[in-house]
């Protein structure tokens, strides 16, 4: 009976219930599953993306370092505080707020979306895997597959990577654990050699990598400063101001553990997508990149060969695990998406269900290659809800509004959500669209707005309850 206890234990996710104290884990669980999620397959893809933008040397450089670093204090004094005080699944938590029917919708579109970001890691440990068997490499531009080697390679990387999603958090915390350290060690290996090919030999010389800019190459915008500050702000929104990771950092022993997304910030996003930028410098030197340029096309973006081209077999087997190890989170955060659905659903099959959705994403180009835009408008989409758990947390008594107002009046759909999160989505979309202005631009004041205005709207609809 003991054994059969803990292997329910060990199995037991807590999606319907405050993770005990007992079950909860130290900061060096975090670290190594931040390190490894953020040093991972997007970087491969972000990094020679920056450089196809235009960007300068300082927008790049001091851009990231203060981007990321507003990133982190999301993380650690909105989406960590919370988690800890309230021990919940973000879906749980939000059903409280919302109502089981509106949260349904808020579920499905999470959950979808967090499997196309994993098809997109899983594109991109398709891209080393088919290095061997000589596979054509998709284009900047391709959106279907290329063939059926490339279908064969994503269906088994996407199957593999499922079945590991499948068995929980604190598994997919020991994948990241034991992976994330090879994978920094590529970055700083492939950072180095591509210093050497570009023959980098003081500062200056790597300054002038990118200069004071230039034109974006065929089909991309130029970046200036503000638009990496806000982008690398923004690219995890749906994570730390959006609350998604409120699964995550639920299992902290305190809230300082989110200090340690500063692993994946500075290690990933900065010191390893500024290294994958080095490869693609190089490949944008070569003979084949310069006939594209020449055709006014943008040079492929394929991390495999990229890494390959650097440091040989060690660099295919990087971004085969790089790809993993930010596929593996993202599955499982889909997963428990789907399981707040179908409650009496497990864990196991909604995540394998994901997987499945993750894979045939990733069958498709498209996700990878315009991956800036994409996680531009998933951020966007998801984080003014965030807003909601937010300022109820914060503000709540302040504004006399009752918190877990669905929960605690019986109802399934709280307008006061729906109203707050359609108006500030509808109306700052509208405005990048016919303005023309940068996603990661409207963010926060969609952020902020779906927040004031939840407040608002429930003052006013729970007059009758209160």
């Amino acid at each position: 009976m003991a054994d059969e206890k803990h292997q329910h234990e060990q199995s037991e996710e807590f999606e319907r219930e405050a993770v005990p104290n007992s079950r909860t884990i130290g900061w060096k669980s975090f670290l190594g599953m931040y390190a490894g999620e953020h040093a991972a397959g997007t970087e491969f893809v972000i990094g020679p993306l920056f450089l196809t933008t235009g960007v300068s040397a300082f927008d790049l450089i001091v851009g990231l370092l203060i981007g990321n670093f507003l990133a982190v204090l999301c993380w650690r004094f909105l989406t960590a505080e919370i988690a800890v005080n309230h021990r919940l699944t973000l879906y749980y938590q939000l059903e409280k707020i919302c109502g089981k029917k509106l949260v349904t919708f808020y579920n499905v579109a999470n959950g979808a979306l967090f499997c196309f970001l994993a098809g997109a890691m899983i594109t991109v440990s398709a891209t080393a895997v088919g290095i061997p068997f000589g596979m054509e490499m998709p284009k900047l531009t391709d959106t279907m597959p290329n063939g059926i080697t490339w279908v064969i390679i994503v269906l088994v990387i996407g199957t593999v990577i499922s079945l590991v999603a499948s068995k929980g958090y604190h598994t997919v915390a020991k994948v990241s654990n034991w992976l994330s350290p090879i994978i920094v060690l590529a970055f700083v290996a492939c950072g180095i050699v591509a210093l050497s090919q570009l023959g980098v030999k003081n500062l200056s010389d790597f300054w002038n990598i990118w200069g004071t800019g230039s034109e974006p190459f065929p089909g991309q915008i130029k970046y200036t400063f503000w638009h990496v500050v806000m982008w690398s702000w923004f690219c995890n929104a749906a994570m730390h101001i959006g609350m998604s990771d409120l699964s995550v950092f639920r299992y902290a022993k305190s809230a300082k553990a989110g200090w340690t997304t500063a692993a994946g910030m500075y290690v990933g996003h900065y010191m390893a997508w500024i290294a994958a930028a080095l490869l693609y410098a190089v490949y944008v030197q070569s003979p084949e990149a310069q006939s594209f340029l020449a055709n006014n096309e943008a040079p492929p973006v394929a991390p495999g060969p990229l890494a390959y081209n650097a440091i040989g077999v060690f660099g295919i087997l990087a971004v085969i695990i790089a790809g993993w190890t930010t596929a593996n989170p993202t599955i499982y955060r889909a997963g428990l998406a789907f399981q707040a659905i179908l409650p009496k659903a497990s864990t196991f099959w909604m995540t394998l269900l994901a997987g499945g959705i993750a894979t045939i994403a990733g069958l498709f180009p498209a996700f990878a290659m315009k991956l800036l835009g994409f996680v531009a408008l998933y951020g966007f989409i998801l984080a003014p809800v965030g807003a909601i758990i937010v300022f109820e947390h914060f503000f709540a008594k302040k504004a006399g509004i009752v918190k877990h107002y669905a929960e605690k009046a019986g109802i399934s759909f709280n307008i006061s959500v729906f109203l707050a999160w359609g108006l500030s989505f509808g109306v700052f979309y509208f405005i990048s669209i016919s303005q023309g202005v940068f996603l990661s631009f409207l963010t926060l004041p969609a952020w902020l707005s779906c927040g004031v205005l939840y407040l608002l709207f429930s003052k006013y609809f729970q007059k009758d309850h209160m």
